[in-house]
């Protein structure tokens, strides 16, 4: 079956029903555009951003399927024609199982990134394998699937997160590396590295704050190095950028771009890129799940630039590149952006995501909502093993309490609906729960009328 995402109209209250639907009936299920980007039961972290000349923005990235440990063995891409709808195509590349073209190792890939010259398309892959931790495979597809995958030699610099960066006069600059930077220009055949070329310490963690998973891009002829930043509570909970009028640097240290830290009480680390598409700049990077460093999910946010090239920082939010989500739709719980205690997203069946875990004072953050022209009443989805009290507030701290819910116990989902003090226009909610120290809910969604 094939869909066209120009011609379907959507309602968010319809899209629980319609992702469970889209999730059994194709392979590429179409999602609307809201933080996370990746479709519920789907875990793509490390996104590299890249446009190609089809019209469309592909996120490449490690796909996560376990709480025990980072990645898995394959691979699967994201794209979009509009930033709004979403599709994904599975297992375009894997190192063991099906489509396993990997014939060195049965590794797990970790992030990846891809490009185009020609008629080709090449993916750079990485792994945790000492003698051979990045390789290479191509396509004639940007969705693959990639085939042939053989090893990069590296010259003695053996680490992981490959980058590819193809500047305006065709040159091809290959970087990876943790903790200090190492960047080659591709030979002509893109599967392998000018040893000639080599340099190591383009930035480092000293002098940059760089910890892995390094992106190169252009704009109006400055080089942006965006990474994974350690500059914060000694945790990569940032993209950090530098920039230099050449390739090879010297680099000078910028900034934050976004911090994920407060999306997950298990958040570890941040990877990501930034790209202009239609001529916005967005940010794409993962926040984290389930209460663990991994099972990350892909995110996006809009940025901007000062005159002296600089990107101010951007925040977290539910909406992403979309607008405010409309107050009066049925927003899932699984989109909020920060979470304060105990409480997680955590995959309440294949095709669906909750909050769950909530334990008294813990918080649940959405930015932003759209009140319209005002609400009175609130329904929301939940389930809860004690009861308690659910708090809603708008923009806390400097905030006004919307209800106070009071929530009895009940072992199965029930859907509850209680009055609420009007509010109108554009506010962050706030979820907040006291009750005994047990865990005390888990919600799927809710909505205001």
């Amino acid at each position: 079956m094939n869909w066209n995402p120009n011609s379907i109209k959507i309602k968010r209250k319809k899209l629980k029903s319609l992702y469970a639907l889209l999730f059994f009936m194709v392979s590429t299920p179409i999602l609307i555009a809201q933080n996370p980007i990746s479709p519920p039961g789907v875990y793509i972290a490390d996104p590299s951003a890249k446009v190609f000349d089809d019209g469309r923005l592909y996120v490449f990235g490690s796909t996560d399927e376990s709480e025990l440990y980072y990645c898995s063995a394959k691979h699967d891409i994201m794209h979009t024609t509009d930033m709004q709808y979403w599709n994904i195509t599975k297992n375009v590349f894997a190192s063991k199982g099906e489509n396993d073209q990997v014939p060195y190792n049965d590794a797990v890939l970790f992030a990846p990134d891809a490009t185009k010259k020609d008629d080709t398309y090449y993916l750079y892959y990485c792994q945790p394998d000492i003698n051979a931790p990045e390789g290479v495979a191509t396509s004639k597809s940007a969705t693959g699937p990639f085939t042939n995958g053989k090893k990069i030699d590296l010259n003695g610099h053996n680490q992981i997160d490959p980058s590819v960066f193809i500047d305006d006069d065709g040159t091809a600059y290959y970087l990876w590396g943790q903790f200090s930077l190492k960047m080659a220009k591709l030979q002509p055949n893109m599967t392998a590295i000018d040893a000639t070329t080599l340099q190591t310490d383009i930035i480092t963690e000293k002098e940059h704050f760089f910890h892995e998973g390094a992106y190169l891009t252009k704009r109006k002829g400055l080089y942006y190095l965006v990474y994974s930043d350690i500059s914060r509570e000694d945790k990569p909970t940032c993209l950090g950028y530098a920039t230099s009028i050449s390739p090879f640097g010297p680099y000078t240290y910028r900034g934050v771009i976004i911090d994920n830290n407060g999306s997950n009480p298990g958040n570890w680390n941040n990877h990501g890129s930034i790209a202009e598409f239609e001529n916005q700049w967005y940010v794409f990077y993962h926040r984290s799940t389930h209460g663990v460093r991994t099972m990350r999910k892909a995110c996006v946010e809009k940025i901007s630039f000062l005159e002296d090239g600089s990107i101010p920082e951007v925040e977290m939010t539910s909406q992403g590149s979309g607008l405010p989500l409309p107050a009066t739709s049925k927003i899932d719980a699984a989109s909020a952006c920060l979470l304060q205690g105990n409480v997680r997203i955590t995959r309440a069946s294949e095709s669906n995501e909750i909050l769950s875990k909530f334990k008294n004072k813990d918080v649940a953050i959405f930015k932003y909502l759209d009140f319209g022209d005002g609400v009175t009443s609130v329904s929301i989805r939940i389930k809860s093993s004690d009861g308690g009290k659910l708090n809603l507030y708008s923009d806390k701290p400097w905030y006004k309490k919307l209800a106070a819910l009071k929530i009895e116990p009940n072992q199965e989902w029930q859907i509850l609906s209680y009055p609420v003090k009007n509010e109108t226009g554009i506010h962050a909610l706030w979820l907040e729960t006291t009750g005994n120290e047990e865990e005390l809910f888990e919600i799927d969604w809710f909505q205001f009328e």
